[in-house]
């Protein structure tokens, strides 16, 4: 299987330009492509990986990849997928974000990308030699006509972020010129920003042989935008999704989704793919696909240590055996889960559910810990003479007490 055709099994294939010309030149060998992505944040979330592991599936296959950041352009704003106007962002907060996305991509991607920043030849070109050599290859009637403007005629769209598809052209010119570059890939919004890159390349290279490569949007089974959940954006940040809820995210995944994920998120084969996609028909209650789509997701963006530390908890968690995880993994576990501060002092367990507002009354407090309601560090207590001691568990740094199936609170012990 070559990698167009790798690539459309796995549903990752929208739209080409020339999709005979594309697979020539694949065939010849030695073929250089390019994704971009703007500064716009100081971290990507798990919608924007999907253009960057298709890159990293051509790397896999021999072809030479390059990542850009637009240090230029994310000072300018994309309008593709947006209804009205980007909060331009300051140079400093430009970039830090740079810096941070940078950093990154060289810990998920490695060494065998080479990272470009457009900062270094569109900040080179001054107004005069930008209307001349590039405005006027541009009809504005064309540029009008493109979805990422169109869509904002009614609302109003600035000049700036008007004249960002010319940027975008410029950067597929200036990587054919020095890098050799053929192919751009991108999201489906970037359609148009591609194709006028190809144009521009053709006005002054009318032999050239370059293409563009759209990947589809990727919609829940229910019809939501993916890459969100109850708290927000899925960030490969580990500061701003931990490793954990990373895992959790994907591990949650709806049966009706996880096959197409596995297909598109993963590196797994296509027998390994099509054995679990069986196993979720036949056993869907043992979820073998979903815990194969967390852990292979989780390696490649945060390594196979902590995709190793993440399954250990989700495993202990599912099992109620808490006790067995670390003052660290409790912290990781449940970072999100209510919190409360108590003293280091040994405590009855109806005075400590009553001082931390678990319980209302002192009556309910009795009552839940009768009926067995009530577990203290994964071990349900039932006694109301029992004692909790903070120092005697999690290295003295924590208490987890839950109250029903689900509400966990996690109790902070002061130093």
């Amino acid at each position: 299987m070559d990698i167009l055709q790798d690539l459309q099994w796995r549903g990752l294939i929208n739209q080409q330009t020339d999709p005979e010309g594309l697979k020539a030149a694949l065939e010849k060998g030695k073929l250089s492509l390019y994704c971009g992505t703007d500064p716009t944040g100081s971290s990507l979330h798990i919608g924007h990986l999907i253009p960057f592991i298709v890159l990293k599936r051509f790397q896999m296959y021999g072809y030479h990849p390059l990542i850009l950041i637009g240090g230029a352009t994310g000072a300018i704003g994309d309008p593709s997928g947006r209804s009205t106007e980007r909060v331009l962002q300051s140079v400093e907060q430009v970039e830090a974000n740079k810096k941070s996305l940078t950093e990154q991509m060289e810990k998920i991607f490695g060494p065998e990308f080479k990272i470009v920043d457009n900062y270094s030849w569109l900040s080179k070109l001054n107004l005069i030699d930008f209307l001349r050599d590039f405005g006027k290859n541009f009809s504005v009637n064309s540029m009008l006509s493109k979805e990422s403007v169109s869509s904002r005629i009614e609302g109003g769209i600035s000049f700036t972020e008007f004249s960002y598809q010319i940027l975008q052209a410029i950067d597929f010119l200036h990587l054919f010129e020095d890098e050799g570059v053929t192919l751009q890939i991108g999201g489906a919004d970037q359609w148009g920003n591609l194709t006028d890159g190809i144009d521009l390349i053709r006005h002054k290279y009318s032999k050239a042989e370059v293409f563009g490569l759209t990947i589809p949007l990727l919609l829940k089974a229910d019809g939501t935008k993916f890459g969100k959940s109850a708290g927000g954006a899925v960030w490969l940040n580990p500061k701003m999704t931990s490793p954990y809820d990373f895992y959790q995210f994907w591990i949650n995944t709806d049966d009706r989704d996880v096959v197409k994920y596995l297909k598109y998120f993963t590196f797994l084969s296509r027998e390994e793919i099509e054995n679990l996609a069986k196993e979720t028909e036949e056993r869907p209650n043992l979820r073998l696909a979903q815990k194969a789509l967390a852990y292979e997701v989780t390696e490649f963006v945060h390594g196979k240590k902590e995709a190793e530390r993440a399954q250990k908890i989700s495993s202990l968690l599912f099992k109620g055996d808490v006790s067995s995880l670390s003052a660290g993994e409790i912290e990781e576990a449940f970072g999100s889960a209510p919190s409360v501060s108590i003293s280091a002092d040994p405590k009855n367990i109806v005075d400590l559910l009553v001082e931390t507002g678990i319980e209302k009354s002192r009556r309910q407090a009795r009552e839940d810990v009768s009926s067995r309601a009530v577990s203290i560090n994964g071990k349900v207590e039932d006694s109301l003479e029992a004692v909790v001691d903070p120092s005697c568990s999690f290295e003295g740094r924590f208490v987890l007490i839950r109250k029903g199936k689900k509400n966990y609170t996690l109790a902070r012990v002061d130093r």
